[in-house]
């Protein structure tokens, strides 16, 4: 099965241990049944600042919807093959995103590496709270945050208050690859 369809799972598992109902989530996360619902049912793949709404909601890590088995250990390393890929191309926001730090327990950031196709032109609004960094690995990236746009190219790095409304394309002909790093305060 694949990891889409396990988070959905975990989703739900969480969410009846803490008695709660889709509407009693729906509330707490500003979600709607009908996507809580998707999600639920690995028809939706949530971008990260949604999983980092359920997690907090639900009161768990991230790393608990991912189902990754954490081992307080001061050193993780997750080799390029060991990446998890967690939303395919094309879905509803746009773009794939591989978690990095998945084994270590307990942490205070969540790095991922995002690949924004250059076929993507309106994608997904994200504002959660926090802090973010992004860091252009390859290709260019137009970022919005709120009114002002920046155009990012490979080695820039950009990082800003992550409760600002904010999404990016891609931009020329090849897709973008960006190290991103969030950081929430009340990470669990």
């Amino acid at each position: 099965m694949n990891q889409e369809a396990e988070i959905g799972k975990k989703v739900r598992r969480f969410r009846k241990r803490r008695g709660l109902t889709l509407q009693h989530l729906a509330a707490q996360t500003g979600l709607t049944q009908s996507y809580l619902s998707k999600v639920e049912n690995s028809d939706k793949s949530p971008p990260v600042s949604t999983l980092l709404r359920l997690a907090k909601a639900l009161k768990v890590s991230i790393s608990d919807l991912f189902g990754e088995t954490e081992t307080r250990n001061p050193i993780c390393l997750v080799t390029k093959s060991q990446r998890r890929e967690m939303a395919r191309p094309g879905s509803d926001f746009g773009y794939s995103y591989e978690t990095l730090a998945y084994p270590f327990a307990n942490r205070q950031m969540d790095p991922y590496i995002l690949t924004i196709p250059c076929t993507l032109k309106k994608p997904a609004l994200l504002q959660h709270e926090g802090e973010e960094m992004m860091f252009v690995v390859r290709g260019r990236f137009k970022v919005f945050l709120g009114e002002t746009e920046l155009i990012l190219k490979e080695g820039d790095c950009l990082y800003f208050d992550s409760s600002i409304p904010h999404h990016g394309i891609s931009l020329g002909k090849t897709e973008a690859k960006v190290l991103v790093v969030l950081y929430s305060p009340n990470h669990p």
